[in-house]
């Protein structure tokens, strides 16, 4: 079967693209503007080492209006990208929920939260990886409904308990990424051949 694109409607393309690019990781994102926002983004993806740069594909309000995220990150320039463990999917999901601009999900949630690195948002208490960042470009998709916006990584922040082997520093921890519409822990690890 061969499904042209052309003629498909958007629901269905998003649907088949999130059953196929499978395991999407989820950028957790904290930025700051009138409030601290944060919102979770599964169209998020790391694009290149030199210079280390991640992608995410942030939509807009139903009202047609860039979402919280997007505004901040093209005011502030700033954002912490936190990568989730099983320990937060509940109120990483509540934090999804569309609020008015002036209300942080931080503080509707009561998601407790600690500066890690002055000068960047802060994340919440008990996550073990973030990505620390600078807004550097959008890229314009004539017609589109989202915006893909490139963030700089500037620093990584990692806790040491996740920290396996410190000299090669290798990583062991267990983030939860979008399967298709299921988010799932990614913990089996395959024999290579």
């Amino acid at each position: 079967m061969i499904i042209d694109f052309h003629d498909t409607p958007t629901t269905e393309r998003y649907h088949l693209m999130t059953d196929i690019v499978t395991p999407r990781p989820i950028a957790w994102v904290v930025t700051e503007g009138e409030v601290t926002n944060i919102a979770p983004f599964s169209y998020f993806t790391p694009i290149s080492s030199d210079p280390a740069t991640v992608l995410i594909s942030i939509g807009h309000r139903p009202d047609g209006t860039p979402k919280d995220t997007l505004r901040n990150l093209r005011e502030t320039k700033r954002c912490t990208i936190c990568i989730l463990e099983a320990d937060h999917l509940d109120p990483m999901t509540r934090s999804a929920e569309p609020l008015p601009s002036e209300e942080s999900e931080l503080e509707r949630f009561d998601i407790p939260t600690q500066t890690i690195l002055e000068g960047y948002p802060p994340m919440p208490v008990g996550i073990r990886a973030a990505l620390l960042g600078t807004y550097l470009q959008e890229v314009d998709l004539t017609g589109s409904h989202t915006i893909p916006v490139i963030i700089q990584i500037d620093h990584i922040y990692l806790d040491e308990a996740i920290i396996s082997d410190p000299e090669k520093l290798k990583l062991s921890f267990d983030p939860v990424a979008r399967m298709g519409g299921t988010y799932r822990a990614l913990g089996d690890i395959l024999p290579q051949t």
